[in-house]
């Protein structure tokens, strides 16, 4: 996982007077922190009531739903999932208690495990995808025109430049 990178203080402490936010700034922060809470609640809500599975556990499904083989290095979906090892094997102990992943060793490089999508797996993630989809689309992408996607992504994308250099959060081809 990428390590963010912030402006060097002088001297091992900042002895520049903070930039604070003006109005717009904060506003707009502000509007980022509120979107980044309650997206992925409203999020959780639609999946938990419609297929027993919270955001996180449908992404780490669907990611591994996109990959050709089904199979990603457990490594590799924590990255895509932003999330910690130790979260995404708690996460996929659950998933696998369920029957909806396996893991197994990497056979191209033992000490490494691999997270399988299973049948009932794909089956579920399959289900689950329509009021994903549609809530995606209530939530975020009906709300906006054309030019503001396109605007949103844009500025997202410059975000992400800072918070990810690497892209170590964008999913495998």
């Amino acid at each position: 996982m990428a390590v963010m990178q912030f402006p060097a203080a002088a001297g091992g402490q900042d002895e520049r007077a903070p930039r604070w936010l003006d109005d717009e700034e904060r506003a707009a922060w502000l509007s980022i922190v509120r979107v980044a809470a309650t997206l992925p609640a409203a999020l959780d809500v639609q999946l938990e009531r419609d297929e027993d599975l919270n955001y996180f556990e449908y992404i780490v499904l669907a990611m591994l739903s996109e990959q050709p083989d089904l199979t990603l290095r457990m490594s590799a979906l924590a990255a895509v999932t932003n999330a910690s090892l130790s979260r995404l094997s708690h996460v996929a102990k659950r998933l696998e208690g369920r029957g909806l992943i396996r893991r197994e060793p990497d056979p191209s490089d033992g000490r490494c495990t691999n997270a399988i999508l299973t049948e009932e797996g794909l089956a579920k993630v399959r289900r689950a995808a329509p009021g994903h989809v549609a809530a995606v689309r209530a939530l975020v992408i009906d709300a906006l025109s054309r030019p503001q996607l396109r605007q949103l992504r844009q500025a997202n994308e410059r975000i992400l430049a800072q918070t990810d250099p690497d892209a170590a959060t964008q999913p495998p081809a």
